[in-house]
C-alpha cells in the first residue's frame, strides 16, 4: 500500500488547484454540516428543557370514567350522558408508587393532589393551581431547587411555596402569610417558605404548593392522590414507559410527548428539515470530488498508461484514486470540524437571556464530530469509485498512445 500513498499523494500535490477546490468544498460541507446540526440539536435539547422544567415526564392518573348512555322513550332519543368531572385520588396510590421503580426506564416518582383554588391577601385575589406535594420527592422529578428565588423548598406544617410572579401579584414576600381557598369553601391560612422561578410565566403566576396533607383535606380526597409524577431515564422513552404503567396497573397515563404535540411536530419538523440540508450538503460535496477527480482521470490518463505498463495493477491504480478520495475527505473534515465549531461558538455567543444563557445554544457532542467525519470519508472514498474505476479500465498502449 506504501506505493499506491506515494502516488495518490503525489497526484493531490501536482494538481493544487483542483485539490484546493475539492478540498475547500468537503471543507466547507462539513463545517455547515457540524454548524446546522449542532444549532438545531441545541435548540432542540433547549425547548425539550424548558417545556419539562415544570413538567413531569410521564404523569400518572386515575382512569377516564366512561360516559353512560341515558334510556330514550317515544319522547326522548338517545343520548349520552357525562360522567359529572370532580377531583378523583387515584386507588390504591401507595402500591402503585412503590411499584413504579421496577418498570425500567424510572428513575423517580412522586404522589401529587391537585386542584383549582384561590390565593388572597387583603383585596388582593388570585386564581392559582394547588399542588400537595412531598418536597423530597417532588425535586427528584422536578429540579426546581436552582430555580429557588427566595426561601427555601420544604414545606413544614402550614407553609406554602408560591410562584415569583404570583408573590409580586399577591405583595408578599418570604415570611408572609396568605389564605388559600377551594371553590368548595375550604381553605386555611398558609405561611409563604419561599418564591420561585421556573422560567415560565403561567407557572410562575399560579403554581402554590402546600403539603400533601393539607391539600388531600383542602380537595376532600382524605389520604389520596390525584396524580403520581414520574421520571423517567430517556426522555424520549416517556411514550414506552406510559403504555407500560397503562397496561400494567389499569391507570391513566400520558406522556410529555402526548401532552405536547405541537411542540413534537415542531421538533420532527426541525429534524427533518435538518436532514434534508444535511442531505443536500452531502450530495454536492460528492459531486464536487467526483467531478474533480474525474478530470484528473483524464489529464494523468498517460500517466496511468505507463504505470499499468511497468506492472501496476488494474486493483492498485484503484486504490490510488480511492485514497485520494479518503485523503480528502479526510482533510476536510479536521478542517470543517474547526470552521464549523468556532462558526457554532461564535453563533451562540451573539446573543444572550438576562440569565446570561444564549439565546441559540449549540450542542457540540464527540459523536456530532464522529458523526461528521464519518460522513466525509465516506462521501470522499465513494465519490472517487467511479473515477477510480475508469482509471482501472484504462488500456496502456491506447492511452500511451493517443493520450
Amino acid at each position: 500500500m506504501r506505493f499506491e500513498w506515494f502516488i495518490a499523494i503525489r497526484y493531490l500535490r501536482e494538481g493544487k488547484a483542483q485539490t484546493a477546490l475539492v478540498l475547500g468544498g468537503t471543507t466547507v460541507g462539513v463545517a455547515v454540516l457540524i454548524f446546522l446540526t449542532a444549532l438545531i440539536s441545541g435548540l432542540q435539547r433547549s425547548l425539550v428543557s424548558q417545556t419539562l422544567s415544570a413538567q413531569a415526564h410521564v404523569l400518572v392518573k386515575a382512569p377516564e370514567r366512561v360516559a353512560r348512555p341515558l334510556p330514550s322513550d317515544a319522547t326522548t332519543a338517545d343520548h349520552v350522558e357525562k360522567v359529572p368531572d370532580r377531583i378523583r385520588s387515584i386507588e390504591q396510590w401507595q402500591q402503585v408508587l412503590k411499584a413504579l421503580p421496577a418498570i425500567p426506564g424510572v428513575i423517580a416518582a412522586t404522589p401529587t393532589a391537585a386542584g383549582a383554588a384561590f390565593a388572597s391577601r387583603g383585596p388582593a385575589t388570585k386564581s392559582v393551581a394547588l399542588r400537595g406535594i412531598d418536597p423530597e420527592s417532588f425535586a427528584k422529578v422536578i429540579d426546581i431547587l436552582p430555580r429557588m428565588k427566595s426561601g427555601r423548598f420544604a414545606l413544614e406544617g402550614a407553609e406554602a411555596i408560591i410562584g415569583s410572579t404570583l408573590a409580586s401579584d399577591l405583595g408578599v414576600v418570604v415570611g408572609d402569610k396568605i389564605r388559600i381557598t377551594t371553590p368548595e369553601g375550604r381553605g386555611d391560612v398558609f405561611t409563604v417558605a419561599g418564591t420561585f422561578d421556573i422560567g415560565n410565566k403561567e407557572v410562575n403566576a399560579r403554581w402554590v404548593f402546600i403539603p400533601l396533607r393539607s391539600a388531600q383535606t383542602m380537595l376532600d380526597i382524605p389520604g389520596g392522590a390525584t396524580t403520581i409524577e414520574v421520571k423517567v431515564d430517556e426522555i424520549f422513552e416517556a411514550e414506552r414507559v406510559a403504555r407500560e404503567i397503562a397496561r400494567r396497573f389499569g391507570l391513566g397515563a400520558d406522556s410529555w410527548m402526548e401532552l405536547n404535540q405541537q411542540l413534537l411536530v415542531g421538533l420532527r419538523s426541525q429534524s427533518a428539515s435538518s436532514w434534508m440540508i444535511q442531505g443536500l450538503v452531502v450530495l454536492a460535496v460528492a459531486l464536487g470530488i467526483a467531478s474533480v477527480l474525474g478530470v484528473s482521470v483524464i489529464q494523468k490518463s498517460r500517466e496511468i498508461g505507463i504505470l499499468k505498463a511497468t506492472g501496476t495493477s488494474t486493483g492498485a491504480v484503484q486504490r490510488i484514486f480511492l485514497l485520494e478520495g479518503a485523503l480528502v475527505g479526510g482533510a476536510g473534515s479536521i478542517l470543517g470540524a474547526l470552521i464549523g465549531s468556532a462558526m457554532a461558538i461564535a453563533f451562540a455567543g451573539l446573543a444572550r437571556n438576562p440569565t446570561g444563557e444564549p439565546l441559540f445554544p449549540v450542542d457540540l457532542t464527540p459523536g456530532l464530530y464522529l458523526g461528521a467525519s464519518a460522513v466525509a470519508l465516506l462521501t470522499g472514498t465513494l465519490a472517487a469509485w467511479f473515477p477510480a474505476r475508469r482509471a482501472a479500465r484504462l488500456e496502456p498502449a491506447e492511452v500511451i498512445r493517443y493520450g
